[in-house]
């Protein structure tokens, strides 16, 4: 019988590990099946920017930003001329950008506006502030920058105490610039706070 059988803590969630992933590991990009390579490429690059890397045709197409092989693989391999998958199934709830600075989260939020695309929601979580939104798939997207860890709300523990209010976005959009920087990374998502 397998170490990993149904009824396996492993398999539940029910416990820790033996051993903690490497504290370096980290989510490299997110795959999205698309209905329209053209559409999806016009909202990951015409509106929030990723440079193009690599395109096979109208199949696929990878993106990222700053040089990196890809950040967001988009195909049409399985999804061609398909609708959003409905409320209630499970699946993807969100990706989700970091921005290096407040002022680039700015920059992104001037980006949607420009280009005329709602916000789902705008959230303040203490250790970062966010925009949430659909892409043209109606794939949820979350752009958000992190605080600095030293400005992270903690409980008297020292645990994180992370909250949910709601965003100023007009402070946001008056962000000038300077800030403190953080490494920016994509990620997959299951919710948000």
């Amino acid at each position: 019988m397998s170490e990993h059988t149904p009824s396996s803590p492993a398999r539940q969630g029910g416990s820790r590990p033996s051993r903690p992933i490497d504290p370096g590991t980290r989510i490299g990009h997110v795959h999205l099946k698309v209905a329209d390579l053209d559409r999806a490429l016009a909202f990951y690059c015409g509106v929030l920017g990723f440079g193009l890397t690599q395109r096979y045709g109208e199949q696929a197409a990878f993106v990222s930003a700053g040089g990196y092989h890809h950040h967001i693989g988009l195909n049409t391999w399985e999804s061609r001329g398909a609708p959003p998958p409905p409320p209630g199934r499970t699946g993807l709830y969100h990706l989700a950008v970091l921005y290096p600075t407040r002022a680039a989260l700015a920059d992104a939020q001037r980006r949607l506006i420009d280009a005329d695309i709602p916000l789902d929601g705008a959230s303040d979580h203490g250790v970062s502030e966010a925009l949430y939104l659909r892409d043209p798939d109606g794939n949820g997207v979350e752009l958000y920058w992190d605080r600095p860890e030293e400005a992270w709300p903690r409980t008297p523990d020292g645990s994180l105490a992370m909250v949910t209010r709601r965003l100023d976005l007009e402070g946001l959009l008056g962000e000038d610039g300077d800030g403190p920087r953080v490494e920016g990374r994509v990620s997959g998502e299951v919710r948000d706070l």
